[in-house]
């Protein structure tokens, strides 16, 4: 380990501002100060702790704003490719669904005299390029609107990820938080449960009073970390806790096998959150890494300690976390196998060979419409039978125009980065048309993939799709009929899937060094944005962790 040790402590008010302009004004503002909002402040600056003692029952507001973005994806993100749910329906939505919403919801009301209130919901379909400017305005706006139409209020849940960024600002959740606590007063207090690879900032910890955070990789506890943060708001409410939250950056960008928490190095660290966890002095625990796609300027890892007031903890466990995550950081970088050397090692295998396209996962914020393994495939004249997705537009317009049994002539691929993907042409056969509305098989989330065809051109058949869809499970192959154990090579455009789907079974997976906006050759991507040094990018020396504190009563 290289410069572990005593922990530096910092002062959250005294952390330097980012030296990084913004790259367009997106022009959002808070609503006027009506009568209705001036209502919420008045009954929460009332009562002690934002608790009116007025109402027998406590309301709380659920919202829920989440994506992941690539800044590397030229493609913007926009308002049309999220599912935007209101009022009751985004309840209606989380029932039976093991996401974080549905665990925040069984947590508050296993408490009685707890009423949630359902407001707003903005879930991206999946990760994908910068969010636009005035579609992140238009989402802002109306997340805030529901926030402040509300009612009064005497606690806020909000699910997020903490991998956004917009044309107009490098922290939408930051300022969603930041809006929303101008909303509610500072008295109501807010927590947050964030994903794992969130980018943790200080707007977000300024203006939360508790965050919880995923602690799995693959990821498999959404409704857990939900829980986890319904229970933290609920110690809150009570008057049994008074938060304090201890932050480290970590500097640092992992990748790899590694990070898989059931088997990796990173699970041993996360495991030291678990266990903190069950001390009770301790709200909640974790280590962040950051979506690395994201270049923004606050793009780390950070590790996260929230106990229950008492600082000297906080800061002592938060220090440790780190040391962990240092100590075995160099073995978090991804082995990858070049395109020419994964074909031939494919060639020579025995049973389903599995190509992982990480470059190109679309729940990392890619495109989808990379065909790179396809021209090896067809270079190297693989004689096996492939399948493969892939986010083709025109060709689903075509397949369609010739229907199902039709044959079409056209070119695959790098219909949306096509300064790193060049069209193959083919010629295919129509095998199946559907509306690419299904159900993932991890989670039972309502998935949409736009008109999709299976087209088959020997010995390759293709899942199409018009627009790019989460591929971190088998379930667009097997909405669409194809099972991939009956093929010889399968391309999985995902960094890792859970053990079941693929590896306890193929003959091999192999981790492709592909093209694409989510390459985990991170030196192919180019950073602008994210402070350095940082590892792999930089040589990075003397690491030493320096604690900020952070917590609401602090300021009061």
């Amino acid at each position: 380990m290289s410069g572990a040790g005593a922990p530096v402590l910092g002062f959250a008010q005294g952390i330097r501002r980012s030296r990084y302009p913004r790259r367009v004004n997106c022009n959002i503002h808070p609503s006027p100060l009506t009568p209705h909002r001036q209502r919420i402040r008045s009954v929460a600056c009332a009562s002690q702790g934002g608790i009116p003692h007025n109402r027998t029952v406590r309301r709380i507001l659920i919202a829920e704003c989440k994506q992941e973005v690539s800044s590397f994806n030229p493609i913007p993100s926009r308002y049309d490719d999220f599912a935007i749910r209101s009022g009751a329906e985004v309840f209606e939505y989380h029932a039976g669904r093991r996401e974080e919403v549905g665990g925040a919801l069984a947590a508050l009301q296993d408490h009685a005299g707890v009423e949630p209130i359902p407001t707003y919901s903005a879930q991206s379909i999946t990760s994908g390029g910068t969010l636009a400017a005035r579609d992140f305005k238009r989402i802002a706006t109306e997340f805030l609107d529901a926030i402040q139409s509300a009612g009064p209020a005497d606690g806020a849940y909000f699910a997020l990820h903490g991998a956004m960024a917009s044309e107009c600002d490098h922290d939408p959740e930051g300022h969603l938080l930041q809006e929303a606590r101008k909303i509610l007063g500072e008295e109501v207090p807010i927590v947050a449960s964030l994903d794992l690879h969130g980018v943790l900032t200080d707007r977000m910890l300024r203006h939360c009073d508790g965050i919880a955070i995923y602690h799995t990789y693959p990821h498999v506890d959404f409704y857990e970390t939900g829980h986890r943060a319904g229970r933290l708001l609920k110690r809150i409410l009570t008057g049994k806790t008074s938060p304090v939250m201890a932050r480290v950056k970590i500097p640092a960008l992992v990748r790899g096998d590694e990070l898989i928490t059931a088997t990796g190095a990173f699970g041993e660290v996360l495991r030291q959150a678990v266990q903190m966890e069950q001390d009770k002095r301790c709200l909640s625990a974790g280590i962040l890494i950051g979506n690395p796609f994201t270049d923004v300027p606050d793009l780390r890892s950070n590790s996260l300690v929230v106990t229950d007031g008492n600082r000297e903890t906080a800061v002592r466990w938060a220090a440790e976390l780190a040391d962990g995550m240092w100590e075995r950081h160099e073995s978090m970088r991804a082995q990858l196998t070049n395109l020419r050397s994964a074909v031939q090692l494919a060639l020579a295998v025995d049973g389903t060979v599995v190509l992982m396209d990480a470059a190109d996962a679309p729940s990392s914020g890619a495109s989808g419409d990379s065909n790179a393994i396809l021209h090896e495939l067809a270079a190297a004249r693989y004689p096996g039978r492939v399948l493969a997705p892939i986010v083709d537009a025109p060709a689903v317009q075509q397949a369609f125009r010739a229907g199902v049994g039709g044959q079409i002539r056209t070119r695959i691929g790098g219909t949306l980065d096509p300064a790193r993907f060049q069209p193959l042409p083919i010629e295919a056969r129509v095998r199946l048309l559907s509306d690419g509305r299904f159900q993932s098989e991890s989670f039972g989330s309502d998935w949409y993939a736009g008109p999709t065809a299976v087209i088959e051109s020997q010995p390759w058949t293709l899942v199409v799709t018009s627009r790019p869809v989460n591929l971190y499970d088998r379930s667009l192959f097997l909405a669409h009929g194809q099972a991939p154990k009956r093929f010889d090579l399968v391309i999985v455009k995902s960094p890792h899937c859970e053990a079941h789907m693929f590896a306890d079974w193929c003959g091999r997976l192999i981790q492709v060094d592909a093209p694409g906006a989510s390459s985990a050759n991170l030196a192919r991507l180019g950073h602008k944005h994210c402070e350095r040094p940082i590892f792999p990018l930089d040589s990075v020396q003397g690491f030493r962790p320096e604690v900020a504190v952070f917590g609401r009563s602090m300021g009061r």
